[in-house]
């Protein structure tokens, strides 16, 4: 049964359906309202939108399920944040903690000053590091002289950085940042999806210690950089799941339709769409923003175009598992005096990262108590974020005693699993994107949004969002 338009004496409105409340499926459903697209119906099975991004308060913790910040250097997350009218809420790192610590010999050690995910901004700074050997900081000072691959071929980031730092430059620095980033094999992660900058740094400049020096200078910054660029990361005060949340407050005052359902499967109407739902009456619309994973996607799209449906099912997924603890600060002997530590995978042990919630932002925890997020599992681990409740909190709790000292019983644990919800950019998906831009480009009135695609940072996802509501409607 097709959803009866409207009885009216005018033409009735253009319908446009958004398949996914996540927030690529938000960000689209802002941008049709924008452009008075018509009527707009976002369809959603879960009761809650925003998809990955909640916050969860219990008893003076504020909990963050998944992302607890965003990057400020992209305007996306911040025009968003002003639109929602929640600008005075936006916080930054704490600046004192404003650096990441790495897991080596059992004891916590500063990256590298000036190190920066893969670009050593800094001579000293690697001169000085204790994490590498007196080999391995020749081997990464050598990096200047490796010459620049010309062939342009997509290579892995663990391909890039053993070729251009050295394999114990990777091993100590690289694998354990990238890892708590993309939870990805570092072996499969293509440097042209997930890395252009750095890519782009040794096409440019030669290399990464002269890309990474031009950066700082024409940005006029100092090599303060530790592990990650903190000082450019934001929250909100009230944590991250209220973005979502005022932004559907604002589509709904707009007019904005939400429908809880399923999607069942997408096909042809004439020269319009047809949204079959699993409850309720199919939607007939002009345009369609499909905004969910991409295999998701690949099944409603099966019928329309057997290849992008190929294409969209060849990305990967991986999984991984947030156990959040609260401890008396006096139960834990490390000073927490950074943004959180990250542990090589070759230290052997089975958590990926701690981040120092409690340290990096205020009103996290109660007085007198400190947050610790705990991340596990991932594309190299898949199990670990598998294992029951019980046995996979002890585990966290064995490893948090040995990395930060953490003793006694936390006086608060939560778990939040993310089965299958991280796109691997493998080698090779840039091709596969424009792959599947290619099929787009045949198929008028349906586009893409998500993760999947182009970046899975927040203000990536808002772009692709909006980006996809422009193409259906133009």
């Amino acid at each position: 049964m097709i959803l009866p338009e409207p009885s009216s004496t005018a033409a009735a409105p253009r319908v446009y359906v958004v398949v996914g409340g996540g927030l690529a499926g938000l960000a689209a459903a802002e941008a049709l309202q924008e452009r008075n697209a018509g009527r707009i119906v976002v369809v959603e099975p879960n009761p809650r939108c925003g998809g990955v991004l909640d916050t969860v308060r219990h008893d003076g913790w504020l909990i963050e399920r998944s992302a607890d910040n965003f990057l400020a250097a992209r305007p996306e997350g911040l025009d968003l944040v002003e639109r929602v009218g929640l600008s005075p809420s936006l916080i930054g790192v704490d600046p004192t903690v404003r650096r990441a610590l790495i897991f080596h010999r059992g004891r916590t050690v500063p990256a590298p000053a000036g190190f920066r995910l893969l670009a050593p901004g800094s001579i000293s700074g690697i001169l000085r590091s204790p994490l590498l050997s007196a080999a391995g900081k020749a081997r990464v000072l050598c990096e200047a002289f490796v010459p620049r691959r010309r062939d342009g071929e997509d290579e892995s980031l663990e391909h890039f950085a053993v070729r251009r730092l050295g394999r114990e430059a990777f091993e100590m620095l690289v694998q354990p940042l990238a890892a708590g980033i993309w939870t990805a094999d570092p072996a499969r992660l293509s440097i042209a999806a997930a890395c252009p900058e750095f890519a782009a740094m040794e096409r440019s400049a030669g290399g990464l210690i002269a890309g990474e020096r031009a950066r700082l200078r024409n940005a006029g910054q100092a090599d303060a950089a530790s592990g990650a660029r903190y000082g450019q990361f934001v929250t909100l005060a009230d944590g991250m799941g209220t973005l979502p949340a005022a932004l559907v407050a604002r589509l709904a005052a707009g007019g904005i339709e939400f429908r809880k359902a399923a999607v069942r499967r997408i096909g042809r109407h004439g020269a319009d769409w047809l949204v079959e739902l699993d409850a309720g009456p199919a939607l007939r619309a002009a345009g369609v923003v499909v905004a969910t994973r991409a295999p998701v996607a690949a099944n409603l799209v099966s019928t329309i175009d057997a290849p992008l449906a190929s294409v969209l099912d060849s990305i990967e997924y991986a999984g991984s598992a947030v156990v959040s603890l609260g401890y008396a600060r006096d139960d834990v002997a490390h000073p927490l005096d950074a943004a959180g530590v990250v542990v090589p995978r070759r230290a052997g042990r089975r958590i990926l990262a701690v981040s120092f919630s409690s340290s990096k932002y205020p009103g996290r925890a109660p007085a007198g108590h400190v947050l610790l997020r705990v991340f596990v599992g991932g594309a190299l681990d898949p199990g670990a974020a598998l294992l029951e409740d019980g046995p996979l909190v002890d585990m966290v709790r064995r490893e948090i005693a040995d990395v930060v000292g953490a003793r006694g019983t936390p006086r608060l644990v939560q778990i939040d699993r993310w089965v299958g919800a991280m796109p691997q950019y493998h080698v090779g998906h840039v091709a596969r994107v424009a792959r599947i831009r290619e099929r787009l480009g045949m198929l008028r009135g349906i586009a893409l949004a998500g993760a999947a695609y182009e970046g899975v940072g927040i203000p990536q996802v808002i772009a692709s969002g909006r980006s996809a509501a422009r193409a259906v409607l133009d």
